[in-house]
């Protein structure tokens, strides 16, 4: 089975109350279906860092009114369904975005030693 990224794109700071409710019960449903390989929500963008070859700003890459929120990862058959899948995430319908991207190939960290 292929592994697509999910990629939220959503208002900043990330919602609260009702809106954080949904997204929390939307990974719940996608962990109970088997799809749901992995998934993490960002801090506010305002706390992130860009590097580039002349040295590190504070903030996001670029001044936008929508941020990657955060990010899942999912088992899917094809991206057809993945797609599916990742149309149903709240961000949609709260007037954000979802990207879905086939991942390519995964770095897995061995354990550490004890």
């Amino acid at each position: 089975m292929a592994q697509y990224a999910i990629l939220i794109y959503a208002a900043d700071p990330a919602p609260a109350g009702a809106e954080s409710q949904a997204h929390e019960q939307h990974a719940a449903r996608l962990a109970e279906s088997g799809a749901l390989a992995a998934a993490f929500a960002l801090e506010p963008a305002a706390k992130a860092a860009t590097v580039r070859a002349g040295g590190v700003t504070d903030g996001p890459f670029v001044e936008t009114k929508e941020v990657v929120a955060g990010f899942y990862v999912l088992d899917a058959p094809d991206l057809d369904a993945a797609v599916r899948l990742a149309a149903t995430n709240p961000a949609v319908a709260q007037g954000g975005a979802v990207e879905v991207r086939a991942v390519e190939g995964a770095f897995i960290r061995p354990p550490a030693t004890p």
